[in-house]
């Protein structure tokens, strides 16, 4: 699998879900949970607490909205996740800035602080990688920024990227970074994870509505009285992340990011050599490449055809970029030889 998510998973970690089921109240799963969480925390190598819930990413999207903004969010668009993340605030009842960006264009942090000087913004929320057209977004720039700025918090949707690109959470003043398990971390969907700073935390004590789920609150204080989730996890999917991070923990952040960088490079060096890339460049992502067909192929049937007769799945482009772009997830437990083998199996079946 190449896909931008899901992704392959290690047989053992796929093993580690077939044990028989304990309760989500016994001492077993407070050794879990307390485990998963630990070593997350050591992973990322941050103090700020972290939620580890079962969900998409997207609980992440609505439970941050909900705990950091009364009002007024700003959020810059620049692609189909950027875009969804601004729908959910608005959803939620939220007034909410757009610094709108054609697709494949880059989030500009001068942008940001022009936005910033001129609006009072309880959060900002932004999207380090854009899985729709392969654009990594400044993402330490942007939180930089935000240091002058401190009764503004800083979200960042990392989905598509955090365990494969490195980042200092709280050097670039990240108040929330969220992820979902499929993507980089390479496990099983179903759990969600986000890092919360102690601003972030205090920020809800003085709401007066917050997520019900995804409470800051609410996960943290019964983490710290029982060392466990409020509410029923998925018990399989934290036994097989508790695997996989000792992997990564084993390989180590920036072991992990050089890998993913190794993988980036060399997908981009074939898609420039064979077609084009999408988004703009200097901004390319370090998980997603986005390949611009240059060259109209028919992507639909050069998928089909890749999984048909070499058993491994690509992704075309997202929505309306469906025919004019293609892309290629190189995330989680890849590395450049396995990217290698599709690229051959690409130019077999398209014939370059």
């Amino acid at each position: 699998m190449y896909l931008p998510g899901p992704t392959e998973v290690r047989e053992d970690v796929i093993d580690a879900m077939a044990q028989p089921m304990f309760g989500h109240r016994m001492d077993r799963m407070t050794d879990l949970y307390t485990t998963i969480v630990e070593d997350t925390k050591e992973f990322l190598d941050t103090d700020n607490d972290v939620i580890v819930l079962t969900a998409s990413g997207t609980e992440f999207w609505e439970a941050t909205t909900l705990n950091l903004v009364d009002e007024k969010m700003l959020v810059p668009t620049s692609g189909a996740f950027s875009e969804r993340q601004a729908n959910v605030a608005e959803r939620l009842g939220k007034d909410v800035d757009r610094i709108e960006y054609e697709w494949g264009e880059a989030v500009k942090p001068e942008d940001i602080q022009a936005a910033l000087e001129s609006g009072d913004y309880d959060a900002v929320g932004a999207v380090m990688n854009e899985t729709s057209t392969g654009v990594r977004n400044p993402i330490e720039e942007i939180g930089d920024l935000l240091g002058d700025y401190p009764d503004t918090y800083f979200v960042v949707d990392a989905i598509s990227c955090l365990g494969g690109d490195y980042i200092d959470v709280e050097a670039h003043n990240i108040d929330c970074i969220f992820t979902s398990t499929q993507k980089a971390f390479a496990m099983p969907p179903g759990l969600a994870v986000c890092t919360v700073s102690d601003a972030a935390y205090e920020r809800e004590l003085d709401t007066d509505s917050a997520s019900w789920y995804g409470g800051f609150q609410r996960c943290l204080d019964y983490y710290d009285r029982k060392g466990q989730t409020h509410s029923t996890p998925a018990i399989p999917l934290m036994l097989a992340y508790r695997k996989q991070m000792k992997h990564m923990l084993e390989e180590g952040h920036q072991a992990r990011d050089r890998r993913h960088r190794e993988m980036a490079e060399y997908t981009r060096e074939w898609a420039r050599k064979h077609f084009g890339l999408f988004p703009e460049a200097g901004y390319e992502s370090q998980t997603v490449t986005c390949v611009e067909n240059t060259r109209d192929i028919d992507v639909a049937e050069t998928t089909a055809a890749v999984s048909e007769q070499y058993d491994m799945v690509f992704s075309s482009g997202y929505g309306d970029l469906s025919e004019e772009s293609f892309r290629i997830g190189h995330m989680g437990e890849h590395t450049v030889e396995s990217i290698r083998a599709l690229t051959d199996a690409i130019e077999d079946v398209a014939g370059l």
